[in-house]
């Protein structure tokens, strides 16, 4: 390829990704409002357009006007030839989503176990499955897989291989190249990525808090991690290891954490830290678990509220840690931290504001999300379609 040749094939993919996002965001519109809202000129908007209604990623609509003449032929998004899939893995079980890329919901699955001591082959094998089941039942509606990401409580490198997932007792697992393995289709890309850094790309997109410019969620189902949009983007870091602030040691001497260090966060108020102090079952289901968990803190057992309100304390030091340094306008609480939120918001709110230097904790709000069980698979489908908002468009 000459370089005049990949330049403008750089132009192409950088101008069909900005008339798509435009459309993702204002649909219905017309051409015209596409070029004046992308800076693109009317030639070059056709044109594109008419790429993306030949491969039906974008269709056609009628919208009577308020002025008098034929109705506008506005555009809206197509969600009929193409759709991704969520995966997450937590101590909760797993969790299939699917999404079309006009972001309608194709199929949502959970399963029980494999639980956190199955160790990572049972885990990919029975994640495979699920993906199977999920990427066949997709295929049955008409529509082709254009990618599959699952989500992780732990640290996950640039070639999807989680470092450490300390809640899972997992350690240098080559996930994506084992799960890509296991499915068996080497024709639709399966990227892994951090759970918390899926969960906040949901929030920031689709969820009540979105568009906030610097956000923050909270989850703590496995292990406790937090996603980061930092001046409306996903932080990445260096090499991706964002977010880990359930290995912030509070305790020296306290609890051991799966990481193998004591006092931890994450071994003070995890959910399944949680567990262990409320509920000595240590062979019950864990949702079974959280529910009749919830069910005790509402009908306020002095035991179980005790309990949460010092896991809100540990909550609320961890929050001021990352308001401290991000300065965040609001703080998520996700999965079963926002199931449990009218328990732990008193206790973080008051350590949060103990802890922070600026006044009023920075202007920091704690809110429970509104996506708690769902987040991460949703931020999942959303990260799947990466090589679509690039400009690369599926072949016809």
């Amino acid at each position: 390829m000459t370089t005049q040749t990949a330049d403008h094939t750089h132009i192409r993919a950088t101008n069909l990704a900005a008339v798509l996002g435009y459309l993702r965001r204002e649909a219905p519109c017309s051409r015209a409002a596409i070029a004046t809202g992308t800076g693109l000129n009317k030639a070059t908007v056709t044109s594109i357009v008419g790429d993306l209604l030949d491969r039906r990623l974008v269709r056609e609509t009628q919208q009577t006007q308020n002025h008098v003449g034929r109705p506008a032929t506005l555009l809206v998004l197509d969600g009929s030839a193409y759709a991704t899939i969520g995966l997450e893995v937590s101590a909760r079980g797993l969790i299939a989503l699917s999404c079309d890329t006009a972001g309608g919901q194709v199929l949502r699955w959970h399963r029980a176990g494999p639980g956190v001591d199955a160790g990572p082959a049972k885990t990919i094998a029975a994640l495979a499955a699920l993906a199977r089941r999920a990427v066949t039942a997709v295929q049955s509606s008409g529509r082709q897989v254009l990618g599959i990401t699952v989500g992780v409580p732990g640290l996950v490198n640039r070639d999807g291989a989680v470092v450490l997932a300390a809640g899972l007792g997992w350690r240098d697992v080559p996930m994506r190249a084992e799960l890509a393995a296991a499915i068996g289709r080497p024709d639709i890309p399966v990227t892994v990525d951090n759970d918390a850094s899926l969960g906040v790309l949901a929030e920031h997109l689709y969820g009540p808090q979105a568009g906030t410019a610097n956000l923050i969620r909270l989850t703590g189902d496995t292990g406790v991690g937090a996603g980061i949009i930092a001046d409306g983007k996903p932080l990445e870091g260096h090499l991706g290891y964002v977010g880990e602030i359930g290995h912030l040691r509070l305790v020296p001497d306290g609890p051991r954490c799966g990481c193998g260090r004591r006092g931890c966060l994450e071994a003070l108020a995890s959910l399944p830290s949680i567990l262990a102090r409320t509920d000595g079952r240590t062979d019950s289901d864990p949702q079974l678990q959280l529910e009749d968990l919830i069910r005790r803190a509402d009908a306020q057992e002095i035991a179980v509220t005790q309990v949460l309100a010092e896991a809100g304390t540990y909550l609320g030091q961890g929050i001021a840690a990352l308001v401290n340094v991000l300065n965040p306008e609001v703080v998520l609480l996700g999965g079963a931290y926002a199931l449990l939120a009218d328990h732990l918001t008193p206790a973080i709110d008051k350590a949060l504001r103990e802890a922070t230097i600026a006044p009023d904790a920075g202007g920091c709000t704690v809110l429970a999300s509104t996506l708690p069980d769902t987040a991460t698979p949703l931020g999942a489908t959303a990260q799947a379609l990466t090589p679509l908002t690039r400009g690369h468009l599926p072949t016809r």
